[in-house]
């Protein structure tokens, strides 16, 4: 079976979640017997485009290879280089020839890839998986109302134009239809949380097409138990992830300041690894380090970390905290953690609530509030039986392998709904196309809508 995975980046250039999950599950596949793995990785500026196309290898490893394609509409999920997919990206996916194409994230790539890929390879099964609601929700995906950052709990053409009133209901109700469209063209969606298949159900996508399968994680030695000198406690509190508004570290920052100076002690610390905070707004920059310089020695910002670091940054602390103020998904954090037997203190809410148990592996606490925040850290230092207790509860998070067996089987099952099977494959050539757009190619089941302005002939 020759599978292609797509990602919206390379982990070797953006520590994500997604990026993480993708490229681990690229490997675990390439491992398996009778699996042929490929990686599309998208790159833009400031990673310089090739003069003879957007393809290039930038020299990560076999069977991976970047796109750069940096004219892309984020609100609409959609591409301007049209030209670069209907023309060298489609005849090396014609090369290729893979029997499945499965994509993690439309950022970069536009929906439109999914017409292309459903046009240009029709016999291929076609996977999608969610890492947030981008399809569904106009702020960044995180379904988190633009007003004081109150939690959404449903989308509609009226109640997202209310938010976001640069958008009129008609023009959300176009948006919906033409992201639904490009998502029909699509045989399985796959989510590592059943919160997330769930909000895209009511959104009106398929439950029939859709699996749960957890993000597995690679293969790595798990961090002992960080050493404690004579009488020492649990009191190391860590922060890992993007630092962005939605992932709550204005909670945390707030939360230890407000806990004692007799229970703060002078063992515990929070250390903040994560990187993005150059790229965040202005008004959260500057609210970000007036909170970080107030509190003082009771935390130390590290900036962003790479992830073959993370054994070693996890051996430094006792406790993960997950302060986010959107639903999430399937944090890799949570699975990082619970693979290094640290116990994740989490906002109450979606995927976190979904996957860390309250009182067995972790501590919940109300999302937003960082009074609650700050009594579930005060417990965490001053109850010595907690952290053992909790980090024997800790759960053993499948790992890479298990991942890839699991879509693998969602695959044969995909190829096997299609009609088709994987054959024995001639050695491939060189192909010449007149582009999608050329006589001669299977055509989608139905034509997608096509954004205002989109020209005829085009992936829509």
């Amino acid at each position: 079976m020759r599978v292609l995975i797509v990602s919206h980046a390379h982990p070797a250039f953006s520590i994500g979640g997604a990026e993480v999950a993708s490229h681990a599950l690229f490997r675990a596949l390439a491992a398996m017997p009778g699996v042929e793995a490929h990686y599309l990785a998208r790159t833009g500026h400031p990673v310089a485009r090739h003069a003879a196309g957007p393809l290039m290898s930038l020299r990560q490893g076999p069977r991976e290879v970047f796109a750069h394609l940096d004219g892309y509409d984020h609100e609409w999920l959609s591409t301007r280089q049209l030209e670069d997919l209907d023309g060298p990206i489609a005849d090396w996916l014609r090369d290729l020839a893979p029997d499945v194409v499965h994509v993690h994230h439309l950022i970069g790539y536009g929906a439109e890839l999914l017409a292309l890929l459903r046009r240009v390879l029709p016999q291929a099964v076609i996977c999608v998986t969610f890492h947030e609601y981008l399809p569904i929700c106009l702020n960044h995906g995180q379904m988190v109302k633009t007003q004081r950052n109150r939690l959404c709990h449903s989308a509609s053409p009226a109640e997202c134009s209310a938010c976001k009133p640069a958008w009129t209901p008609e023009q959300v109700a176009r948006r919906e239809r033409f992201l639904k469209d490009h998502l029909a063209l699509a045989d399985r969606y796959v989510s590592p949380s059943r919160f997330l298949a769930d909000r895209f159900v009511a959104w009106g996508l398929p439950r029939d097409r859709f699996a749960v399968i957890e993000n597995g994680l690679a293969d790595s030695p798990a961090a002992a138990p960080r050493p404690l000198p004579k009488g020492g406690r649990r009191a190391r509190f860590g922060f890992f992830g993007q630092v962005t508004e939605f992932k709550g570290l204005q909670v945390v920052l707030d939360a230890i300041a407000r806990v004692p100076d007799a229970v703060w002690g002078e063992d515990a610390a929070l250390a903040v690894f994560g990187g993005n905070l150059e790229h965040q707004p202005e008004a959260f920059r500057t609210r970000f380090e007036a909170l970080l310089q107030a509190a003082g020695r009771r935390a130390r910002f590290h900036g962003a970390y790479r992830p073959e670091e993370l054994p070693r940054l996890m051996a430094q602390v006792d406790w993960v905290v997950m302060p986010s103020i959107w639903w999430e998904n399937s944090p890799v954090v949570i699975q990082e953690a619970f693979h290094h037997r640290r116990p994740v203190i989490c906002s109450d809410i979606g995927g976190m609530a979904e996957k860390v148990r309250d009182r067995v592996d972790g501590l919940h606490f109300r999302t937003g509030s960082a009074e609650d925040l700050a009594d579930r850290l005060a417990e965490a230092l001053t109850d010595r039986a907690l952290w053992p207790r909790l980090s024997a509860g800790c759960p053993v998070p499948p790992g890479a392998a298990d991942c890839a067996a699991a879509h693998l089987d969602l695959y044969a099952g995909a190829l096997r709904a299609r009609g088709g099977a994987v054959a024995p494959r001639p050695a491939r050539r060189r192909r010449v196309s007149p582009g999608l757009s050329g006589a001669g190619h299977a055509a989608a089941p139905h034509r997608p809508a096509r954004r205002p302005g989109d020209r005829a002939g085009r992936p829509a």
